[in-house]
């Protein structure tokens, strides 16, 4: 298979004009029925991914094809699931796997809607659960909404990683980028690998640990954040690199959800609801997580007192390190993906933070793009805010798990915190208070 890759990039690499529909079609592969199982289509988008960011493609470029590539994949697939209901087990590929159509089954019938949200970031379910939705006669409408967002969170996931590899690549970058770049990304993936292992396992004490890896971590950050010029300069060179107009008023919509009244507001609504629905331990968990995160933050700042990096002209008046819009953003959403885990196996558990974490990254990565903080900054706000969730986790849960929300209580809150969220973009929108001076 690593000939047939090697091939395929380096005729990619010769005829570039070709790269963007290579995008689309493996992004439409890749989540297309039984096709999205067979090939190995994460591998592959990586790939391309890597080509595009090298200068072929820009980074939203990049993005759109393959949004647009999986959402023509679910639809195919969602529309093989209406056509053939049951018969559709007869086709080639499921007589030889019954088990493929099986697990999808029972994870859509289990999580209903919400399996098309996780299951996009789980290999095996993606692209079986359009078809599988279409089997059960899923509204077309409702189908199509759970796509789109679903899509847009797997195209940032997926292809972000690659696109900045591909660009690093090709930037010149100040020395010293590429070693200090390995070094804080292999302390991020171990956390990230050590924490899905325990919780996968079982351990009793995973959310401590995982908290326990970010907080040494957020200590290494914090120690060496002075050495980490290289690192800083060349990853907001990466990003400044993809300045245009339209897309700074949406980067700036996007880092206004990260406001600290915004935030403020949405923390005490989460709360409320909890408390009026009697949730006494997730109410206790949320509050404390977002009053510890924010106290925390405020004392790191005042603590090292870093200067914004010169981008805007007329440079806000706090300190930037660590980042208050990503530690407050990562706090408010960890806790919303906690909840939703609760009471679920590890595996989904662990998808719904990773699903709940795009809007958090989103409004951490805006911070870079428009010049307000260094990388650094968002990766030590990140940190901060993970370790604090996860001991405060640890610690609700020490004597006994924490419950599941009742799918009531769910239903009010998710469509509440989404309801302000979306009021607030609405506002500043009609209010024009898009706009940041560079």
């Amino acid at each position: 298979m690593m000939a047939w890759l090697d091939n395929l990039t380096a005729w990619l690499a010769g005829h570039p004009q070709w790269l963007g529909l290579a995008v689309f079609l493996i992004a439409c592969i890749e989540c297309l029925a039984i096709a999205g199982i067979i090939v190995p289509g994460t591998v592959l988008l990586f790939a391309v991914a890597v080509l595009a960011g090298n200068g072929a493609l820009g980074l939203w470029q990049t993005l759109a094809l393959a949004f647009c590539g999986g959402l023509l994949g679910d639809a195919l697939s969602y529309a093989a699931g209406r056509y053939f209901h049951q018969d559709i087990r007869r086709l080639p590929g499921l007589r030889q796997h019954p088990h493929w159509l099986a697990g999808a089954e029972n994870y859509f019938q289990r999580y209903g809607v919400a399996s098309l949200l996780v299951g996009r970031f789980i290999g095996p379910l993606r692209p079986m659960l359009p078809m599988v939705a279409g089997m059960f006669n899923m509204p077309a409408g409702r189908f199509a909404a759970v796509s789109l967002v679903a899509a847009a969170g797997w195209a940032v996931a997926y292809l972000l990683p690659g696109w900045a590899t591909g660009a690093a690549l090709r930037l010149p970058l100040p020395p010293g980028f590429w070693p200090q770049t390995l070094m804080l990304a292999g302390g991020l993936g171990l956390l990230l690998i050590v924490s899905a292992h325990c919780s996968l396992r079982g351990y009793g004490r995973s959310s401590l640990i995982a908290a326990g890896l970010s907080l040494t971590l957020l200590l290494g950050v914090i120690l060496g954040w002075p050495h980490l010029g290289s690192l800083d300069q060349g990853l907001l060179a990466l990003l400044q690199e993809q300045r245009s107009n339209s897309l700074d008023e949406l980067m700036v919509l996007v880092t206004r959800l990260g406001d600290f009244t915004t935030q403020l507001a949405a923390g005490l609504l989460l709360c409320l609801l909890l408390l009026l629905t009697r949730q006494w331990r997730p109410t206790l968990l949320v509050g404390s997580a977002l009053l510890t995160t924010a106290l925390a933050n405020a004392a790191l700042k005042s603590l090292f007192a870093r200067q914004r990096p010169e981008v805007l002209l007329e440079p806000l008046d706090s300190f930037s390190f660590p980042s208050g819009h990503s530690s407050a953003a990562f706090a408010f959403f960890l806790l919303l993906g906690i909840l939703a885990g609760r009471g679920q196996p590890a595996r989904l558990r662990l998808s719904w933070l990773l699903l709940a974490g795009l809007p958090a990254v989103a409004i951490a990565l805006s911070r870079v793009y428009l010049g307000v903080h260094w990388p650094s900054d968002i990766i030590a706000g990140a940190l901060l805010a993970a370790g604090i969730c996860g001991l405060t986790l640890g610690l609700a849960e020490w004597r006994r798990p924490l419950a599941a929300l009742p799918a009531r209580v769910w239903w009010l809150v998710l469509p509440a915190c989404l309801a302000l969220l979306g009021t607030v973009a609405t506002w500043h929108l009609s209010e024009g208070l898009l706009q940041y001076r560079y």
